[in-house]
């Protein structure tokens, strides 16, 4: 069997999306940060979203039936980890912030790059984890700025200079290449 740590730590070369996950329903407010959130498919709209199932929040977007993935943008960092800290109690966490609802009531979060409000229509244990298989009833399109990736166990901004930087160190590499 795998090690844990090794696997961990390869995982940790897997950069990801960093989103605030929201709910709110009969189980009341709930919310998180996950980065572990994917698309299944564009037909219908679906992503599927783990959460630990030790996780207070894994009750909740249960219960609610309901989420919405707030996708984050680079200057949502502290937001990011404010709703990472379990310490905080859930009225402490969305205090932090501003919200809306767009058509599940799953608190939607002003200003994040995209927003994709869920209704839950499966659940799969596994392991450590519950994945979430959610069906898009609504997204809030993108908006511009630079997104939130967590990589190598820290926070990273990506967006329009990261993009540019990358490409010219491919064009000065391919002008190199070329001229020898």
């Amino acid at each position: 069997m795998l090690d844990p740590r090794i696997f961990r730590d390869a995982m940790a070369g897997l950069g990801a999306a960093v989103n605030i996950i929201t709910s709110d329903g009969a189980a009341g407010l709930a919310g998180c940060t996950a980065s572990a959130v994917c698309t299944v498919t564009d037909a219908p709209p679906t992503l599927l979203v783990c959460i630990n199932r030790s996780s207070r929040n894994n009750a909740a977007f249960r219960a609610n039936g309901k989420l919405c993935v707030n996708v984050l943008s680079a200057e949502q960092q502290a937001l990011a980890a404010h709703f990472a800290t379990s310490t905080l109690s859930m009225p402490e966490r969305f205090a932090a912030a501003q919200w809306d609802i767009l058509e599940t009531g799953a608190p939607v979060l002003h200003g994040a790059l995209a927003s994709l409000d869920c209704e839950i229509e499966s659940v799969t244990e596994v392991g450590t984890h519950t994945v979430f298989f959610c069906a898009v009833k609504a997204a809030h399109a993108p908006v511009a700025g630079d997104a939130l990736i967590y990589y190598g166990r820290r926070y990273h901004r990506v967006g329009a200079a990261s993009v540019h930087a990358t490409h010219t160190e491919t064009s000065h590499a391919v002008d190199a290449a070329t001229t020898q």
